[in-house]
């Protein structure tokens, strides 16, 4: 597989009047195409800072960082919340992104309807999202991302505001949306679990300031369901090495 996206020796500092602040310190990696990429570390050491420079809402401070695509929507950025709009139906969220990019083609509207049929969305059209389930208007919320066509989905710890049970439903269901649409994701998360369950690379971050630690390749991309990796032999193992990595060990 070629390479996606890549950080090289990226360094990130934020200023204020009276201090600087290093956020992120010579950090690379590479993430390839079609891969489902976690970026794990402890809280406050700037995981969703790295979203936000691949999204390029900010610029880093030095170094490089290339999305090898020809996309000019190349990066499509699923928040923690749904960030839904109650006063539009769900098909008139699911639209918004075309809306705010000015692609307001018949073949993009179809597109954006073509995968609210396919991924069960289509009978829920004229509902608004208070007549959802927590899991629907995360569905919603991953289908809007998708309507823009973007190679990346970026997912910033997106099933954190659900309960347990519900959270393991959505992760089966986003993981099916985005393995059938053939899309590179990077998930940033806390969840040790949750990054095993569901990646198949995991960049592990230190704290601030924050470069890498360990990339980990979890072996488990043959077994097509985030519930179905929780029961695998290899996954306490993992789970072991990965929390001794954020605890500053070597494993």
């Amino acid at each position: 597989m070629q390479d996606i996206l890549i950080f090289e020796n990226v360094r990130q500092v934020f200023y204020t009047d009276t201090q600087e602040t290093v956020a992120i310190e010579d950090l690379s990696f590479a993430v390839k195409k079609g891969q489902f990429a976690a970026i794990l570390g402890p809280s406050g050491c700037g995981k969703t800072t790295v979203l936000s420079l691949i999204s390029r809402l900010i610029k880093p401070t030095s170094g490089q960082i290339k999305i090898l695509s020809d996309n000019p929507n190349a990066v499509g950025y699923m928040l923690q919340h749904d960030h839904l709009f109650g006063w539009r139906t769900i098909e008139k969220n699911i639209t918004l992104g075309l809306e705010i990019l000015g692609k307001k083609s018949k073949e993009d509207y179809l597109y954006a309807n073509t995968l609210m049929e396919k991924y069960g969305l289509g009978e829920f059209k004229t509902h608004y999202p208070n007549q959802l389930s927590g899991g629907m208007r995360q569905r919603t919320a991953l289908i809007r991302t998708l309507a823009t066509r973007p190679d990346i989905l970026l997912l910033d710890e997106p099933f954190s505001a659900l309960d347990y049970q519900t959270r393991l439903n959505v992760c089966e269901d986003v993981y099916s949306i985005i393995r059938k649409e053939n899309k590179t994701a990077i998930l940033v998360t806390h969840d040790i679990s949750e990054a095993i369950s569901l990646a198949d690379v995991i960049f592990v971050l230190t704290a601030r300031p924050s470069t890498l630690r360990a990339t980990h390749v979890t072996g488990l991309q043959d077994i097509p369901s985030p519930l179905k990796r929780r029961e695998s032999k290899d996954f306490s193992a993992q789970f072991q090495i990965l929390y001794n990595y954020l605890n500053g060990g070597n494993k």
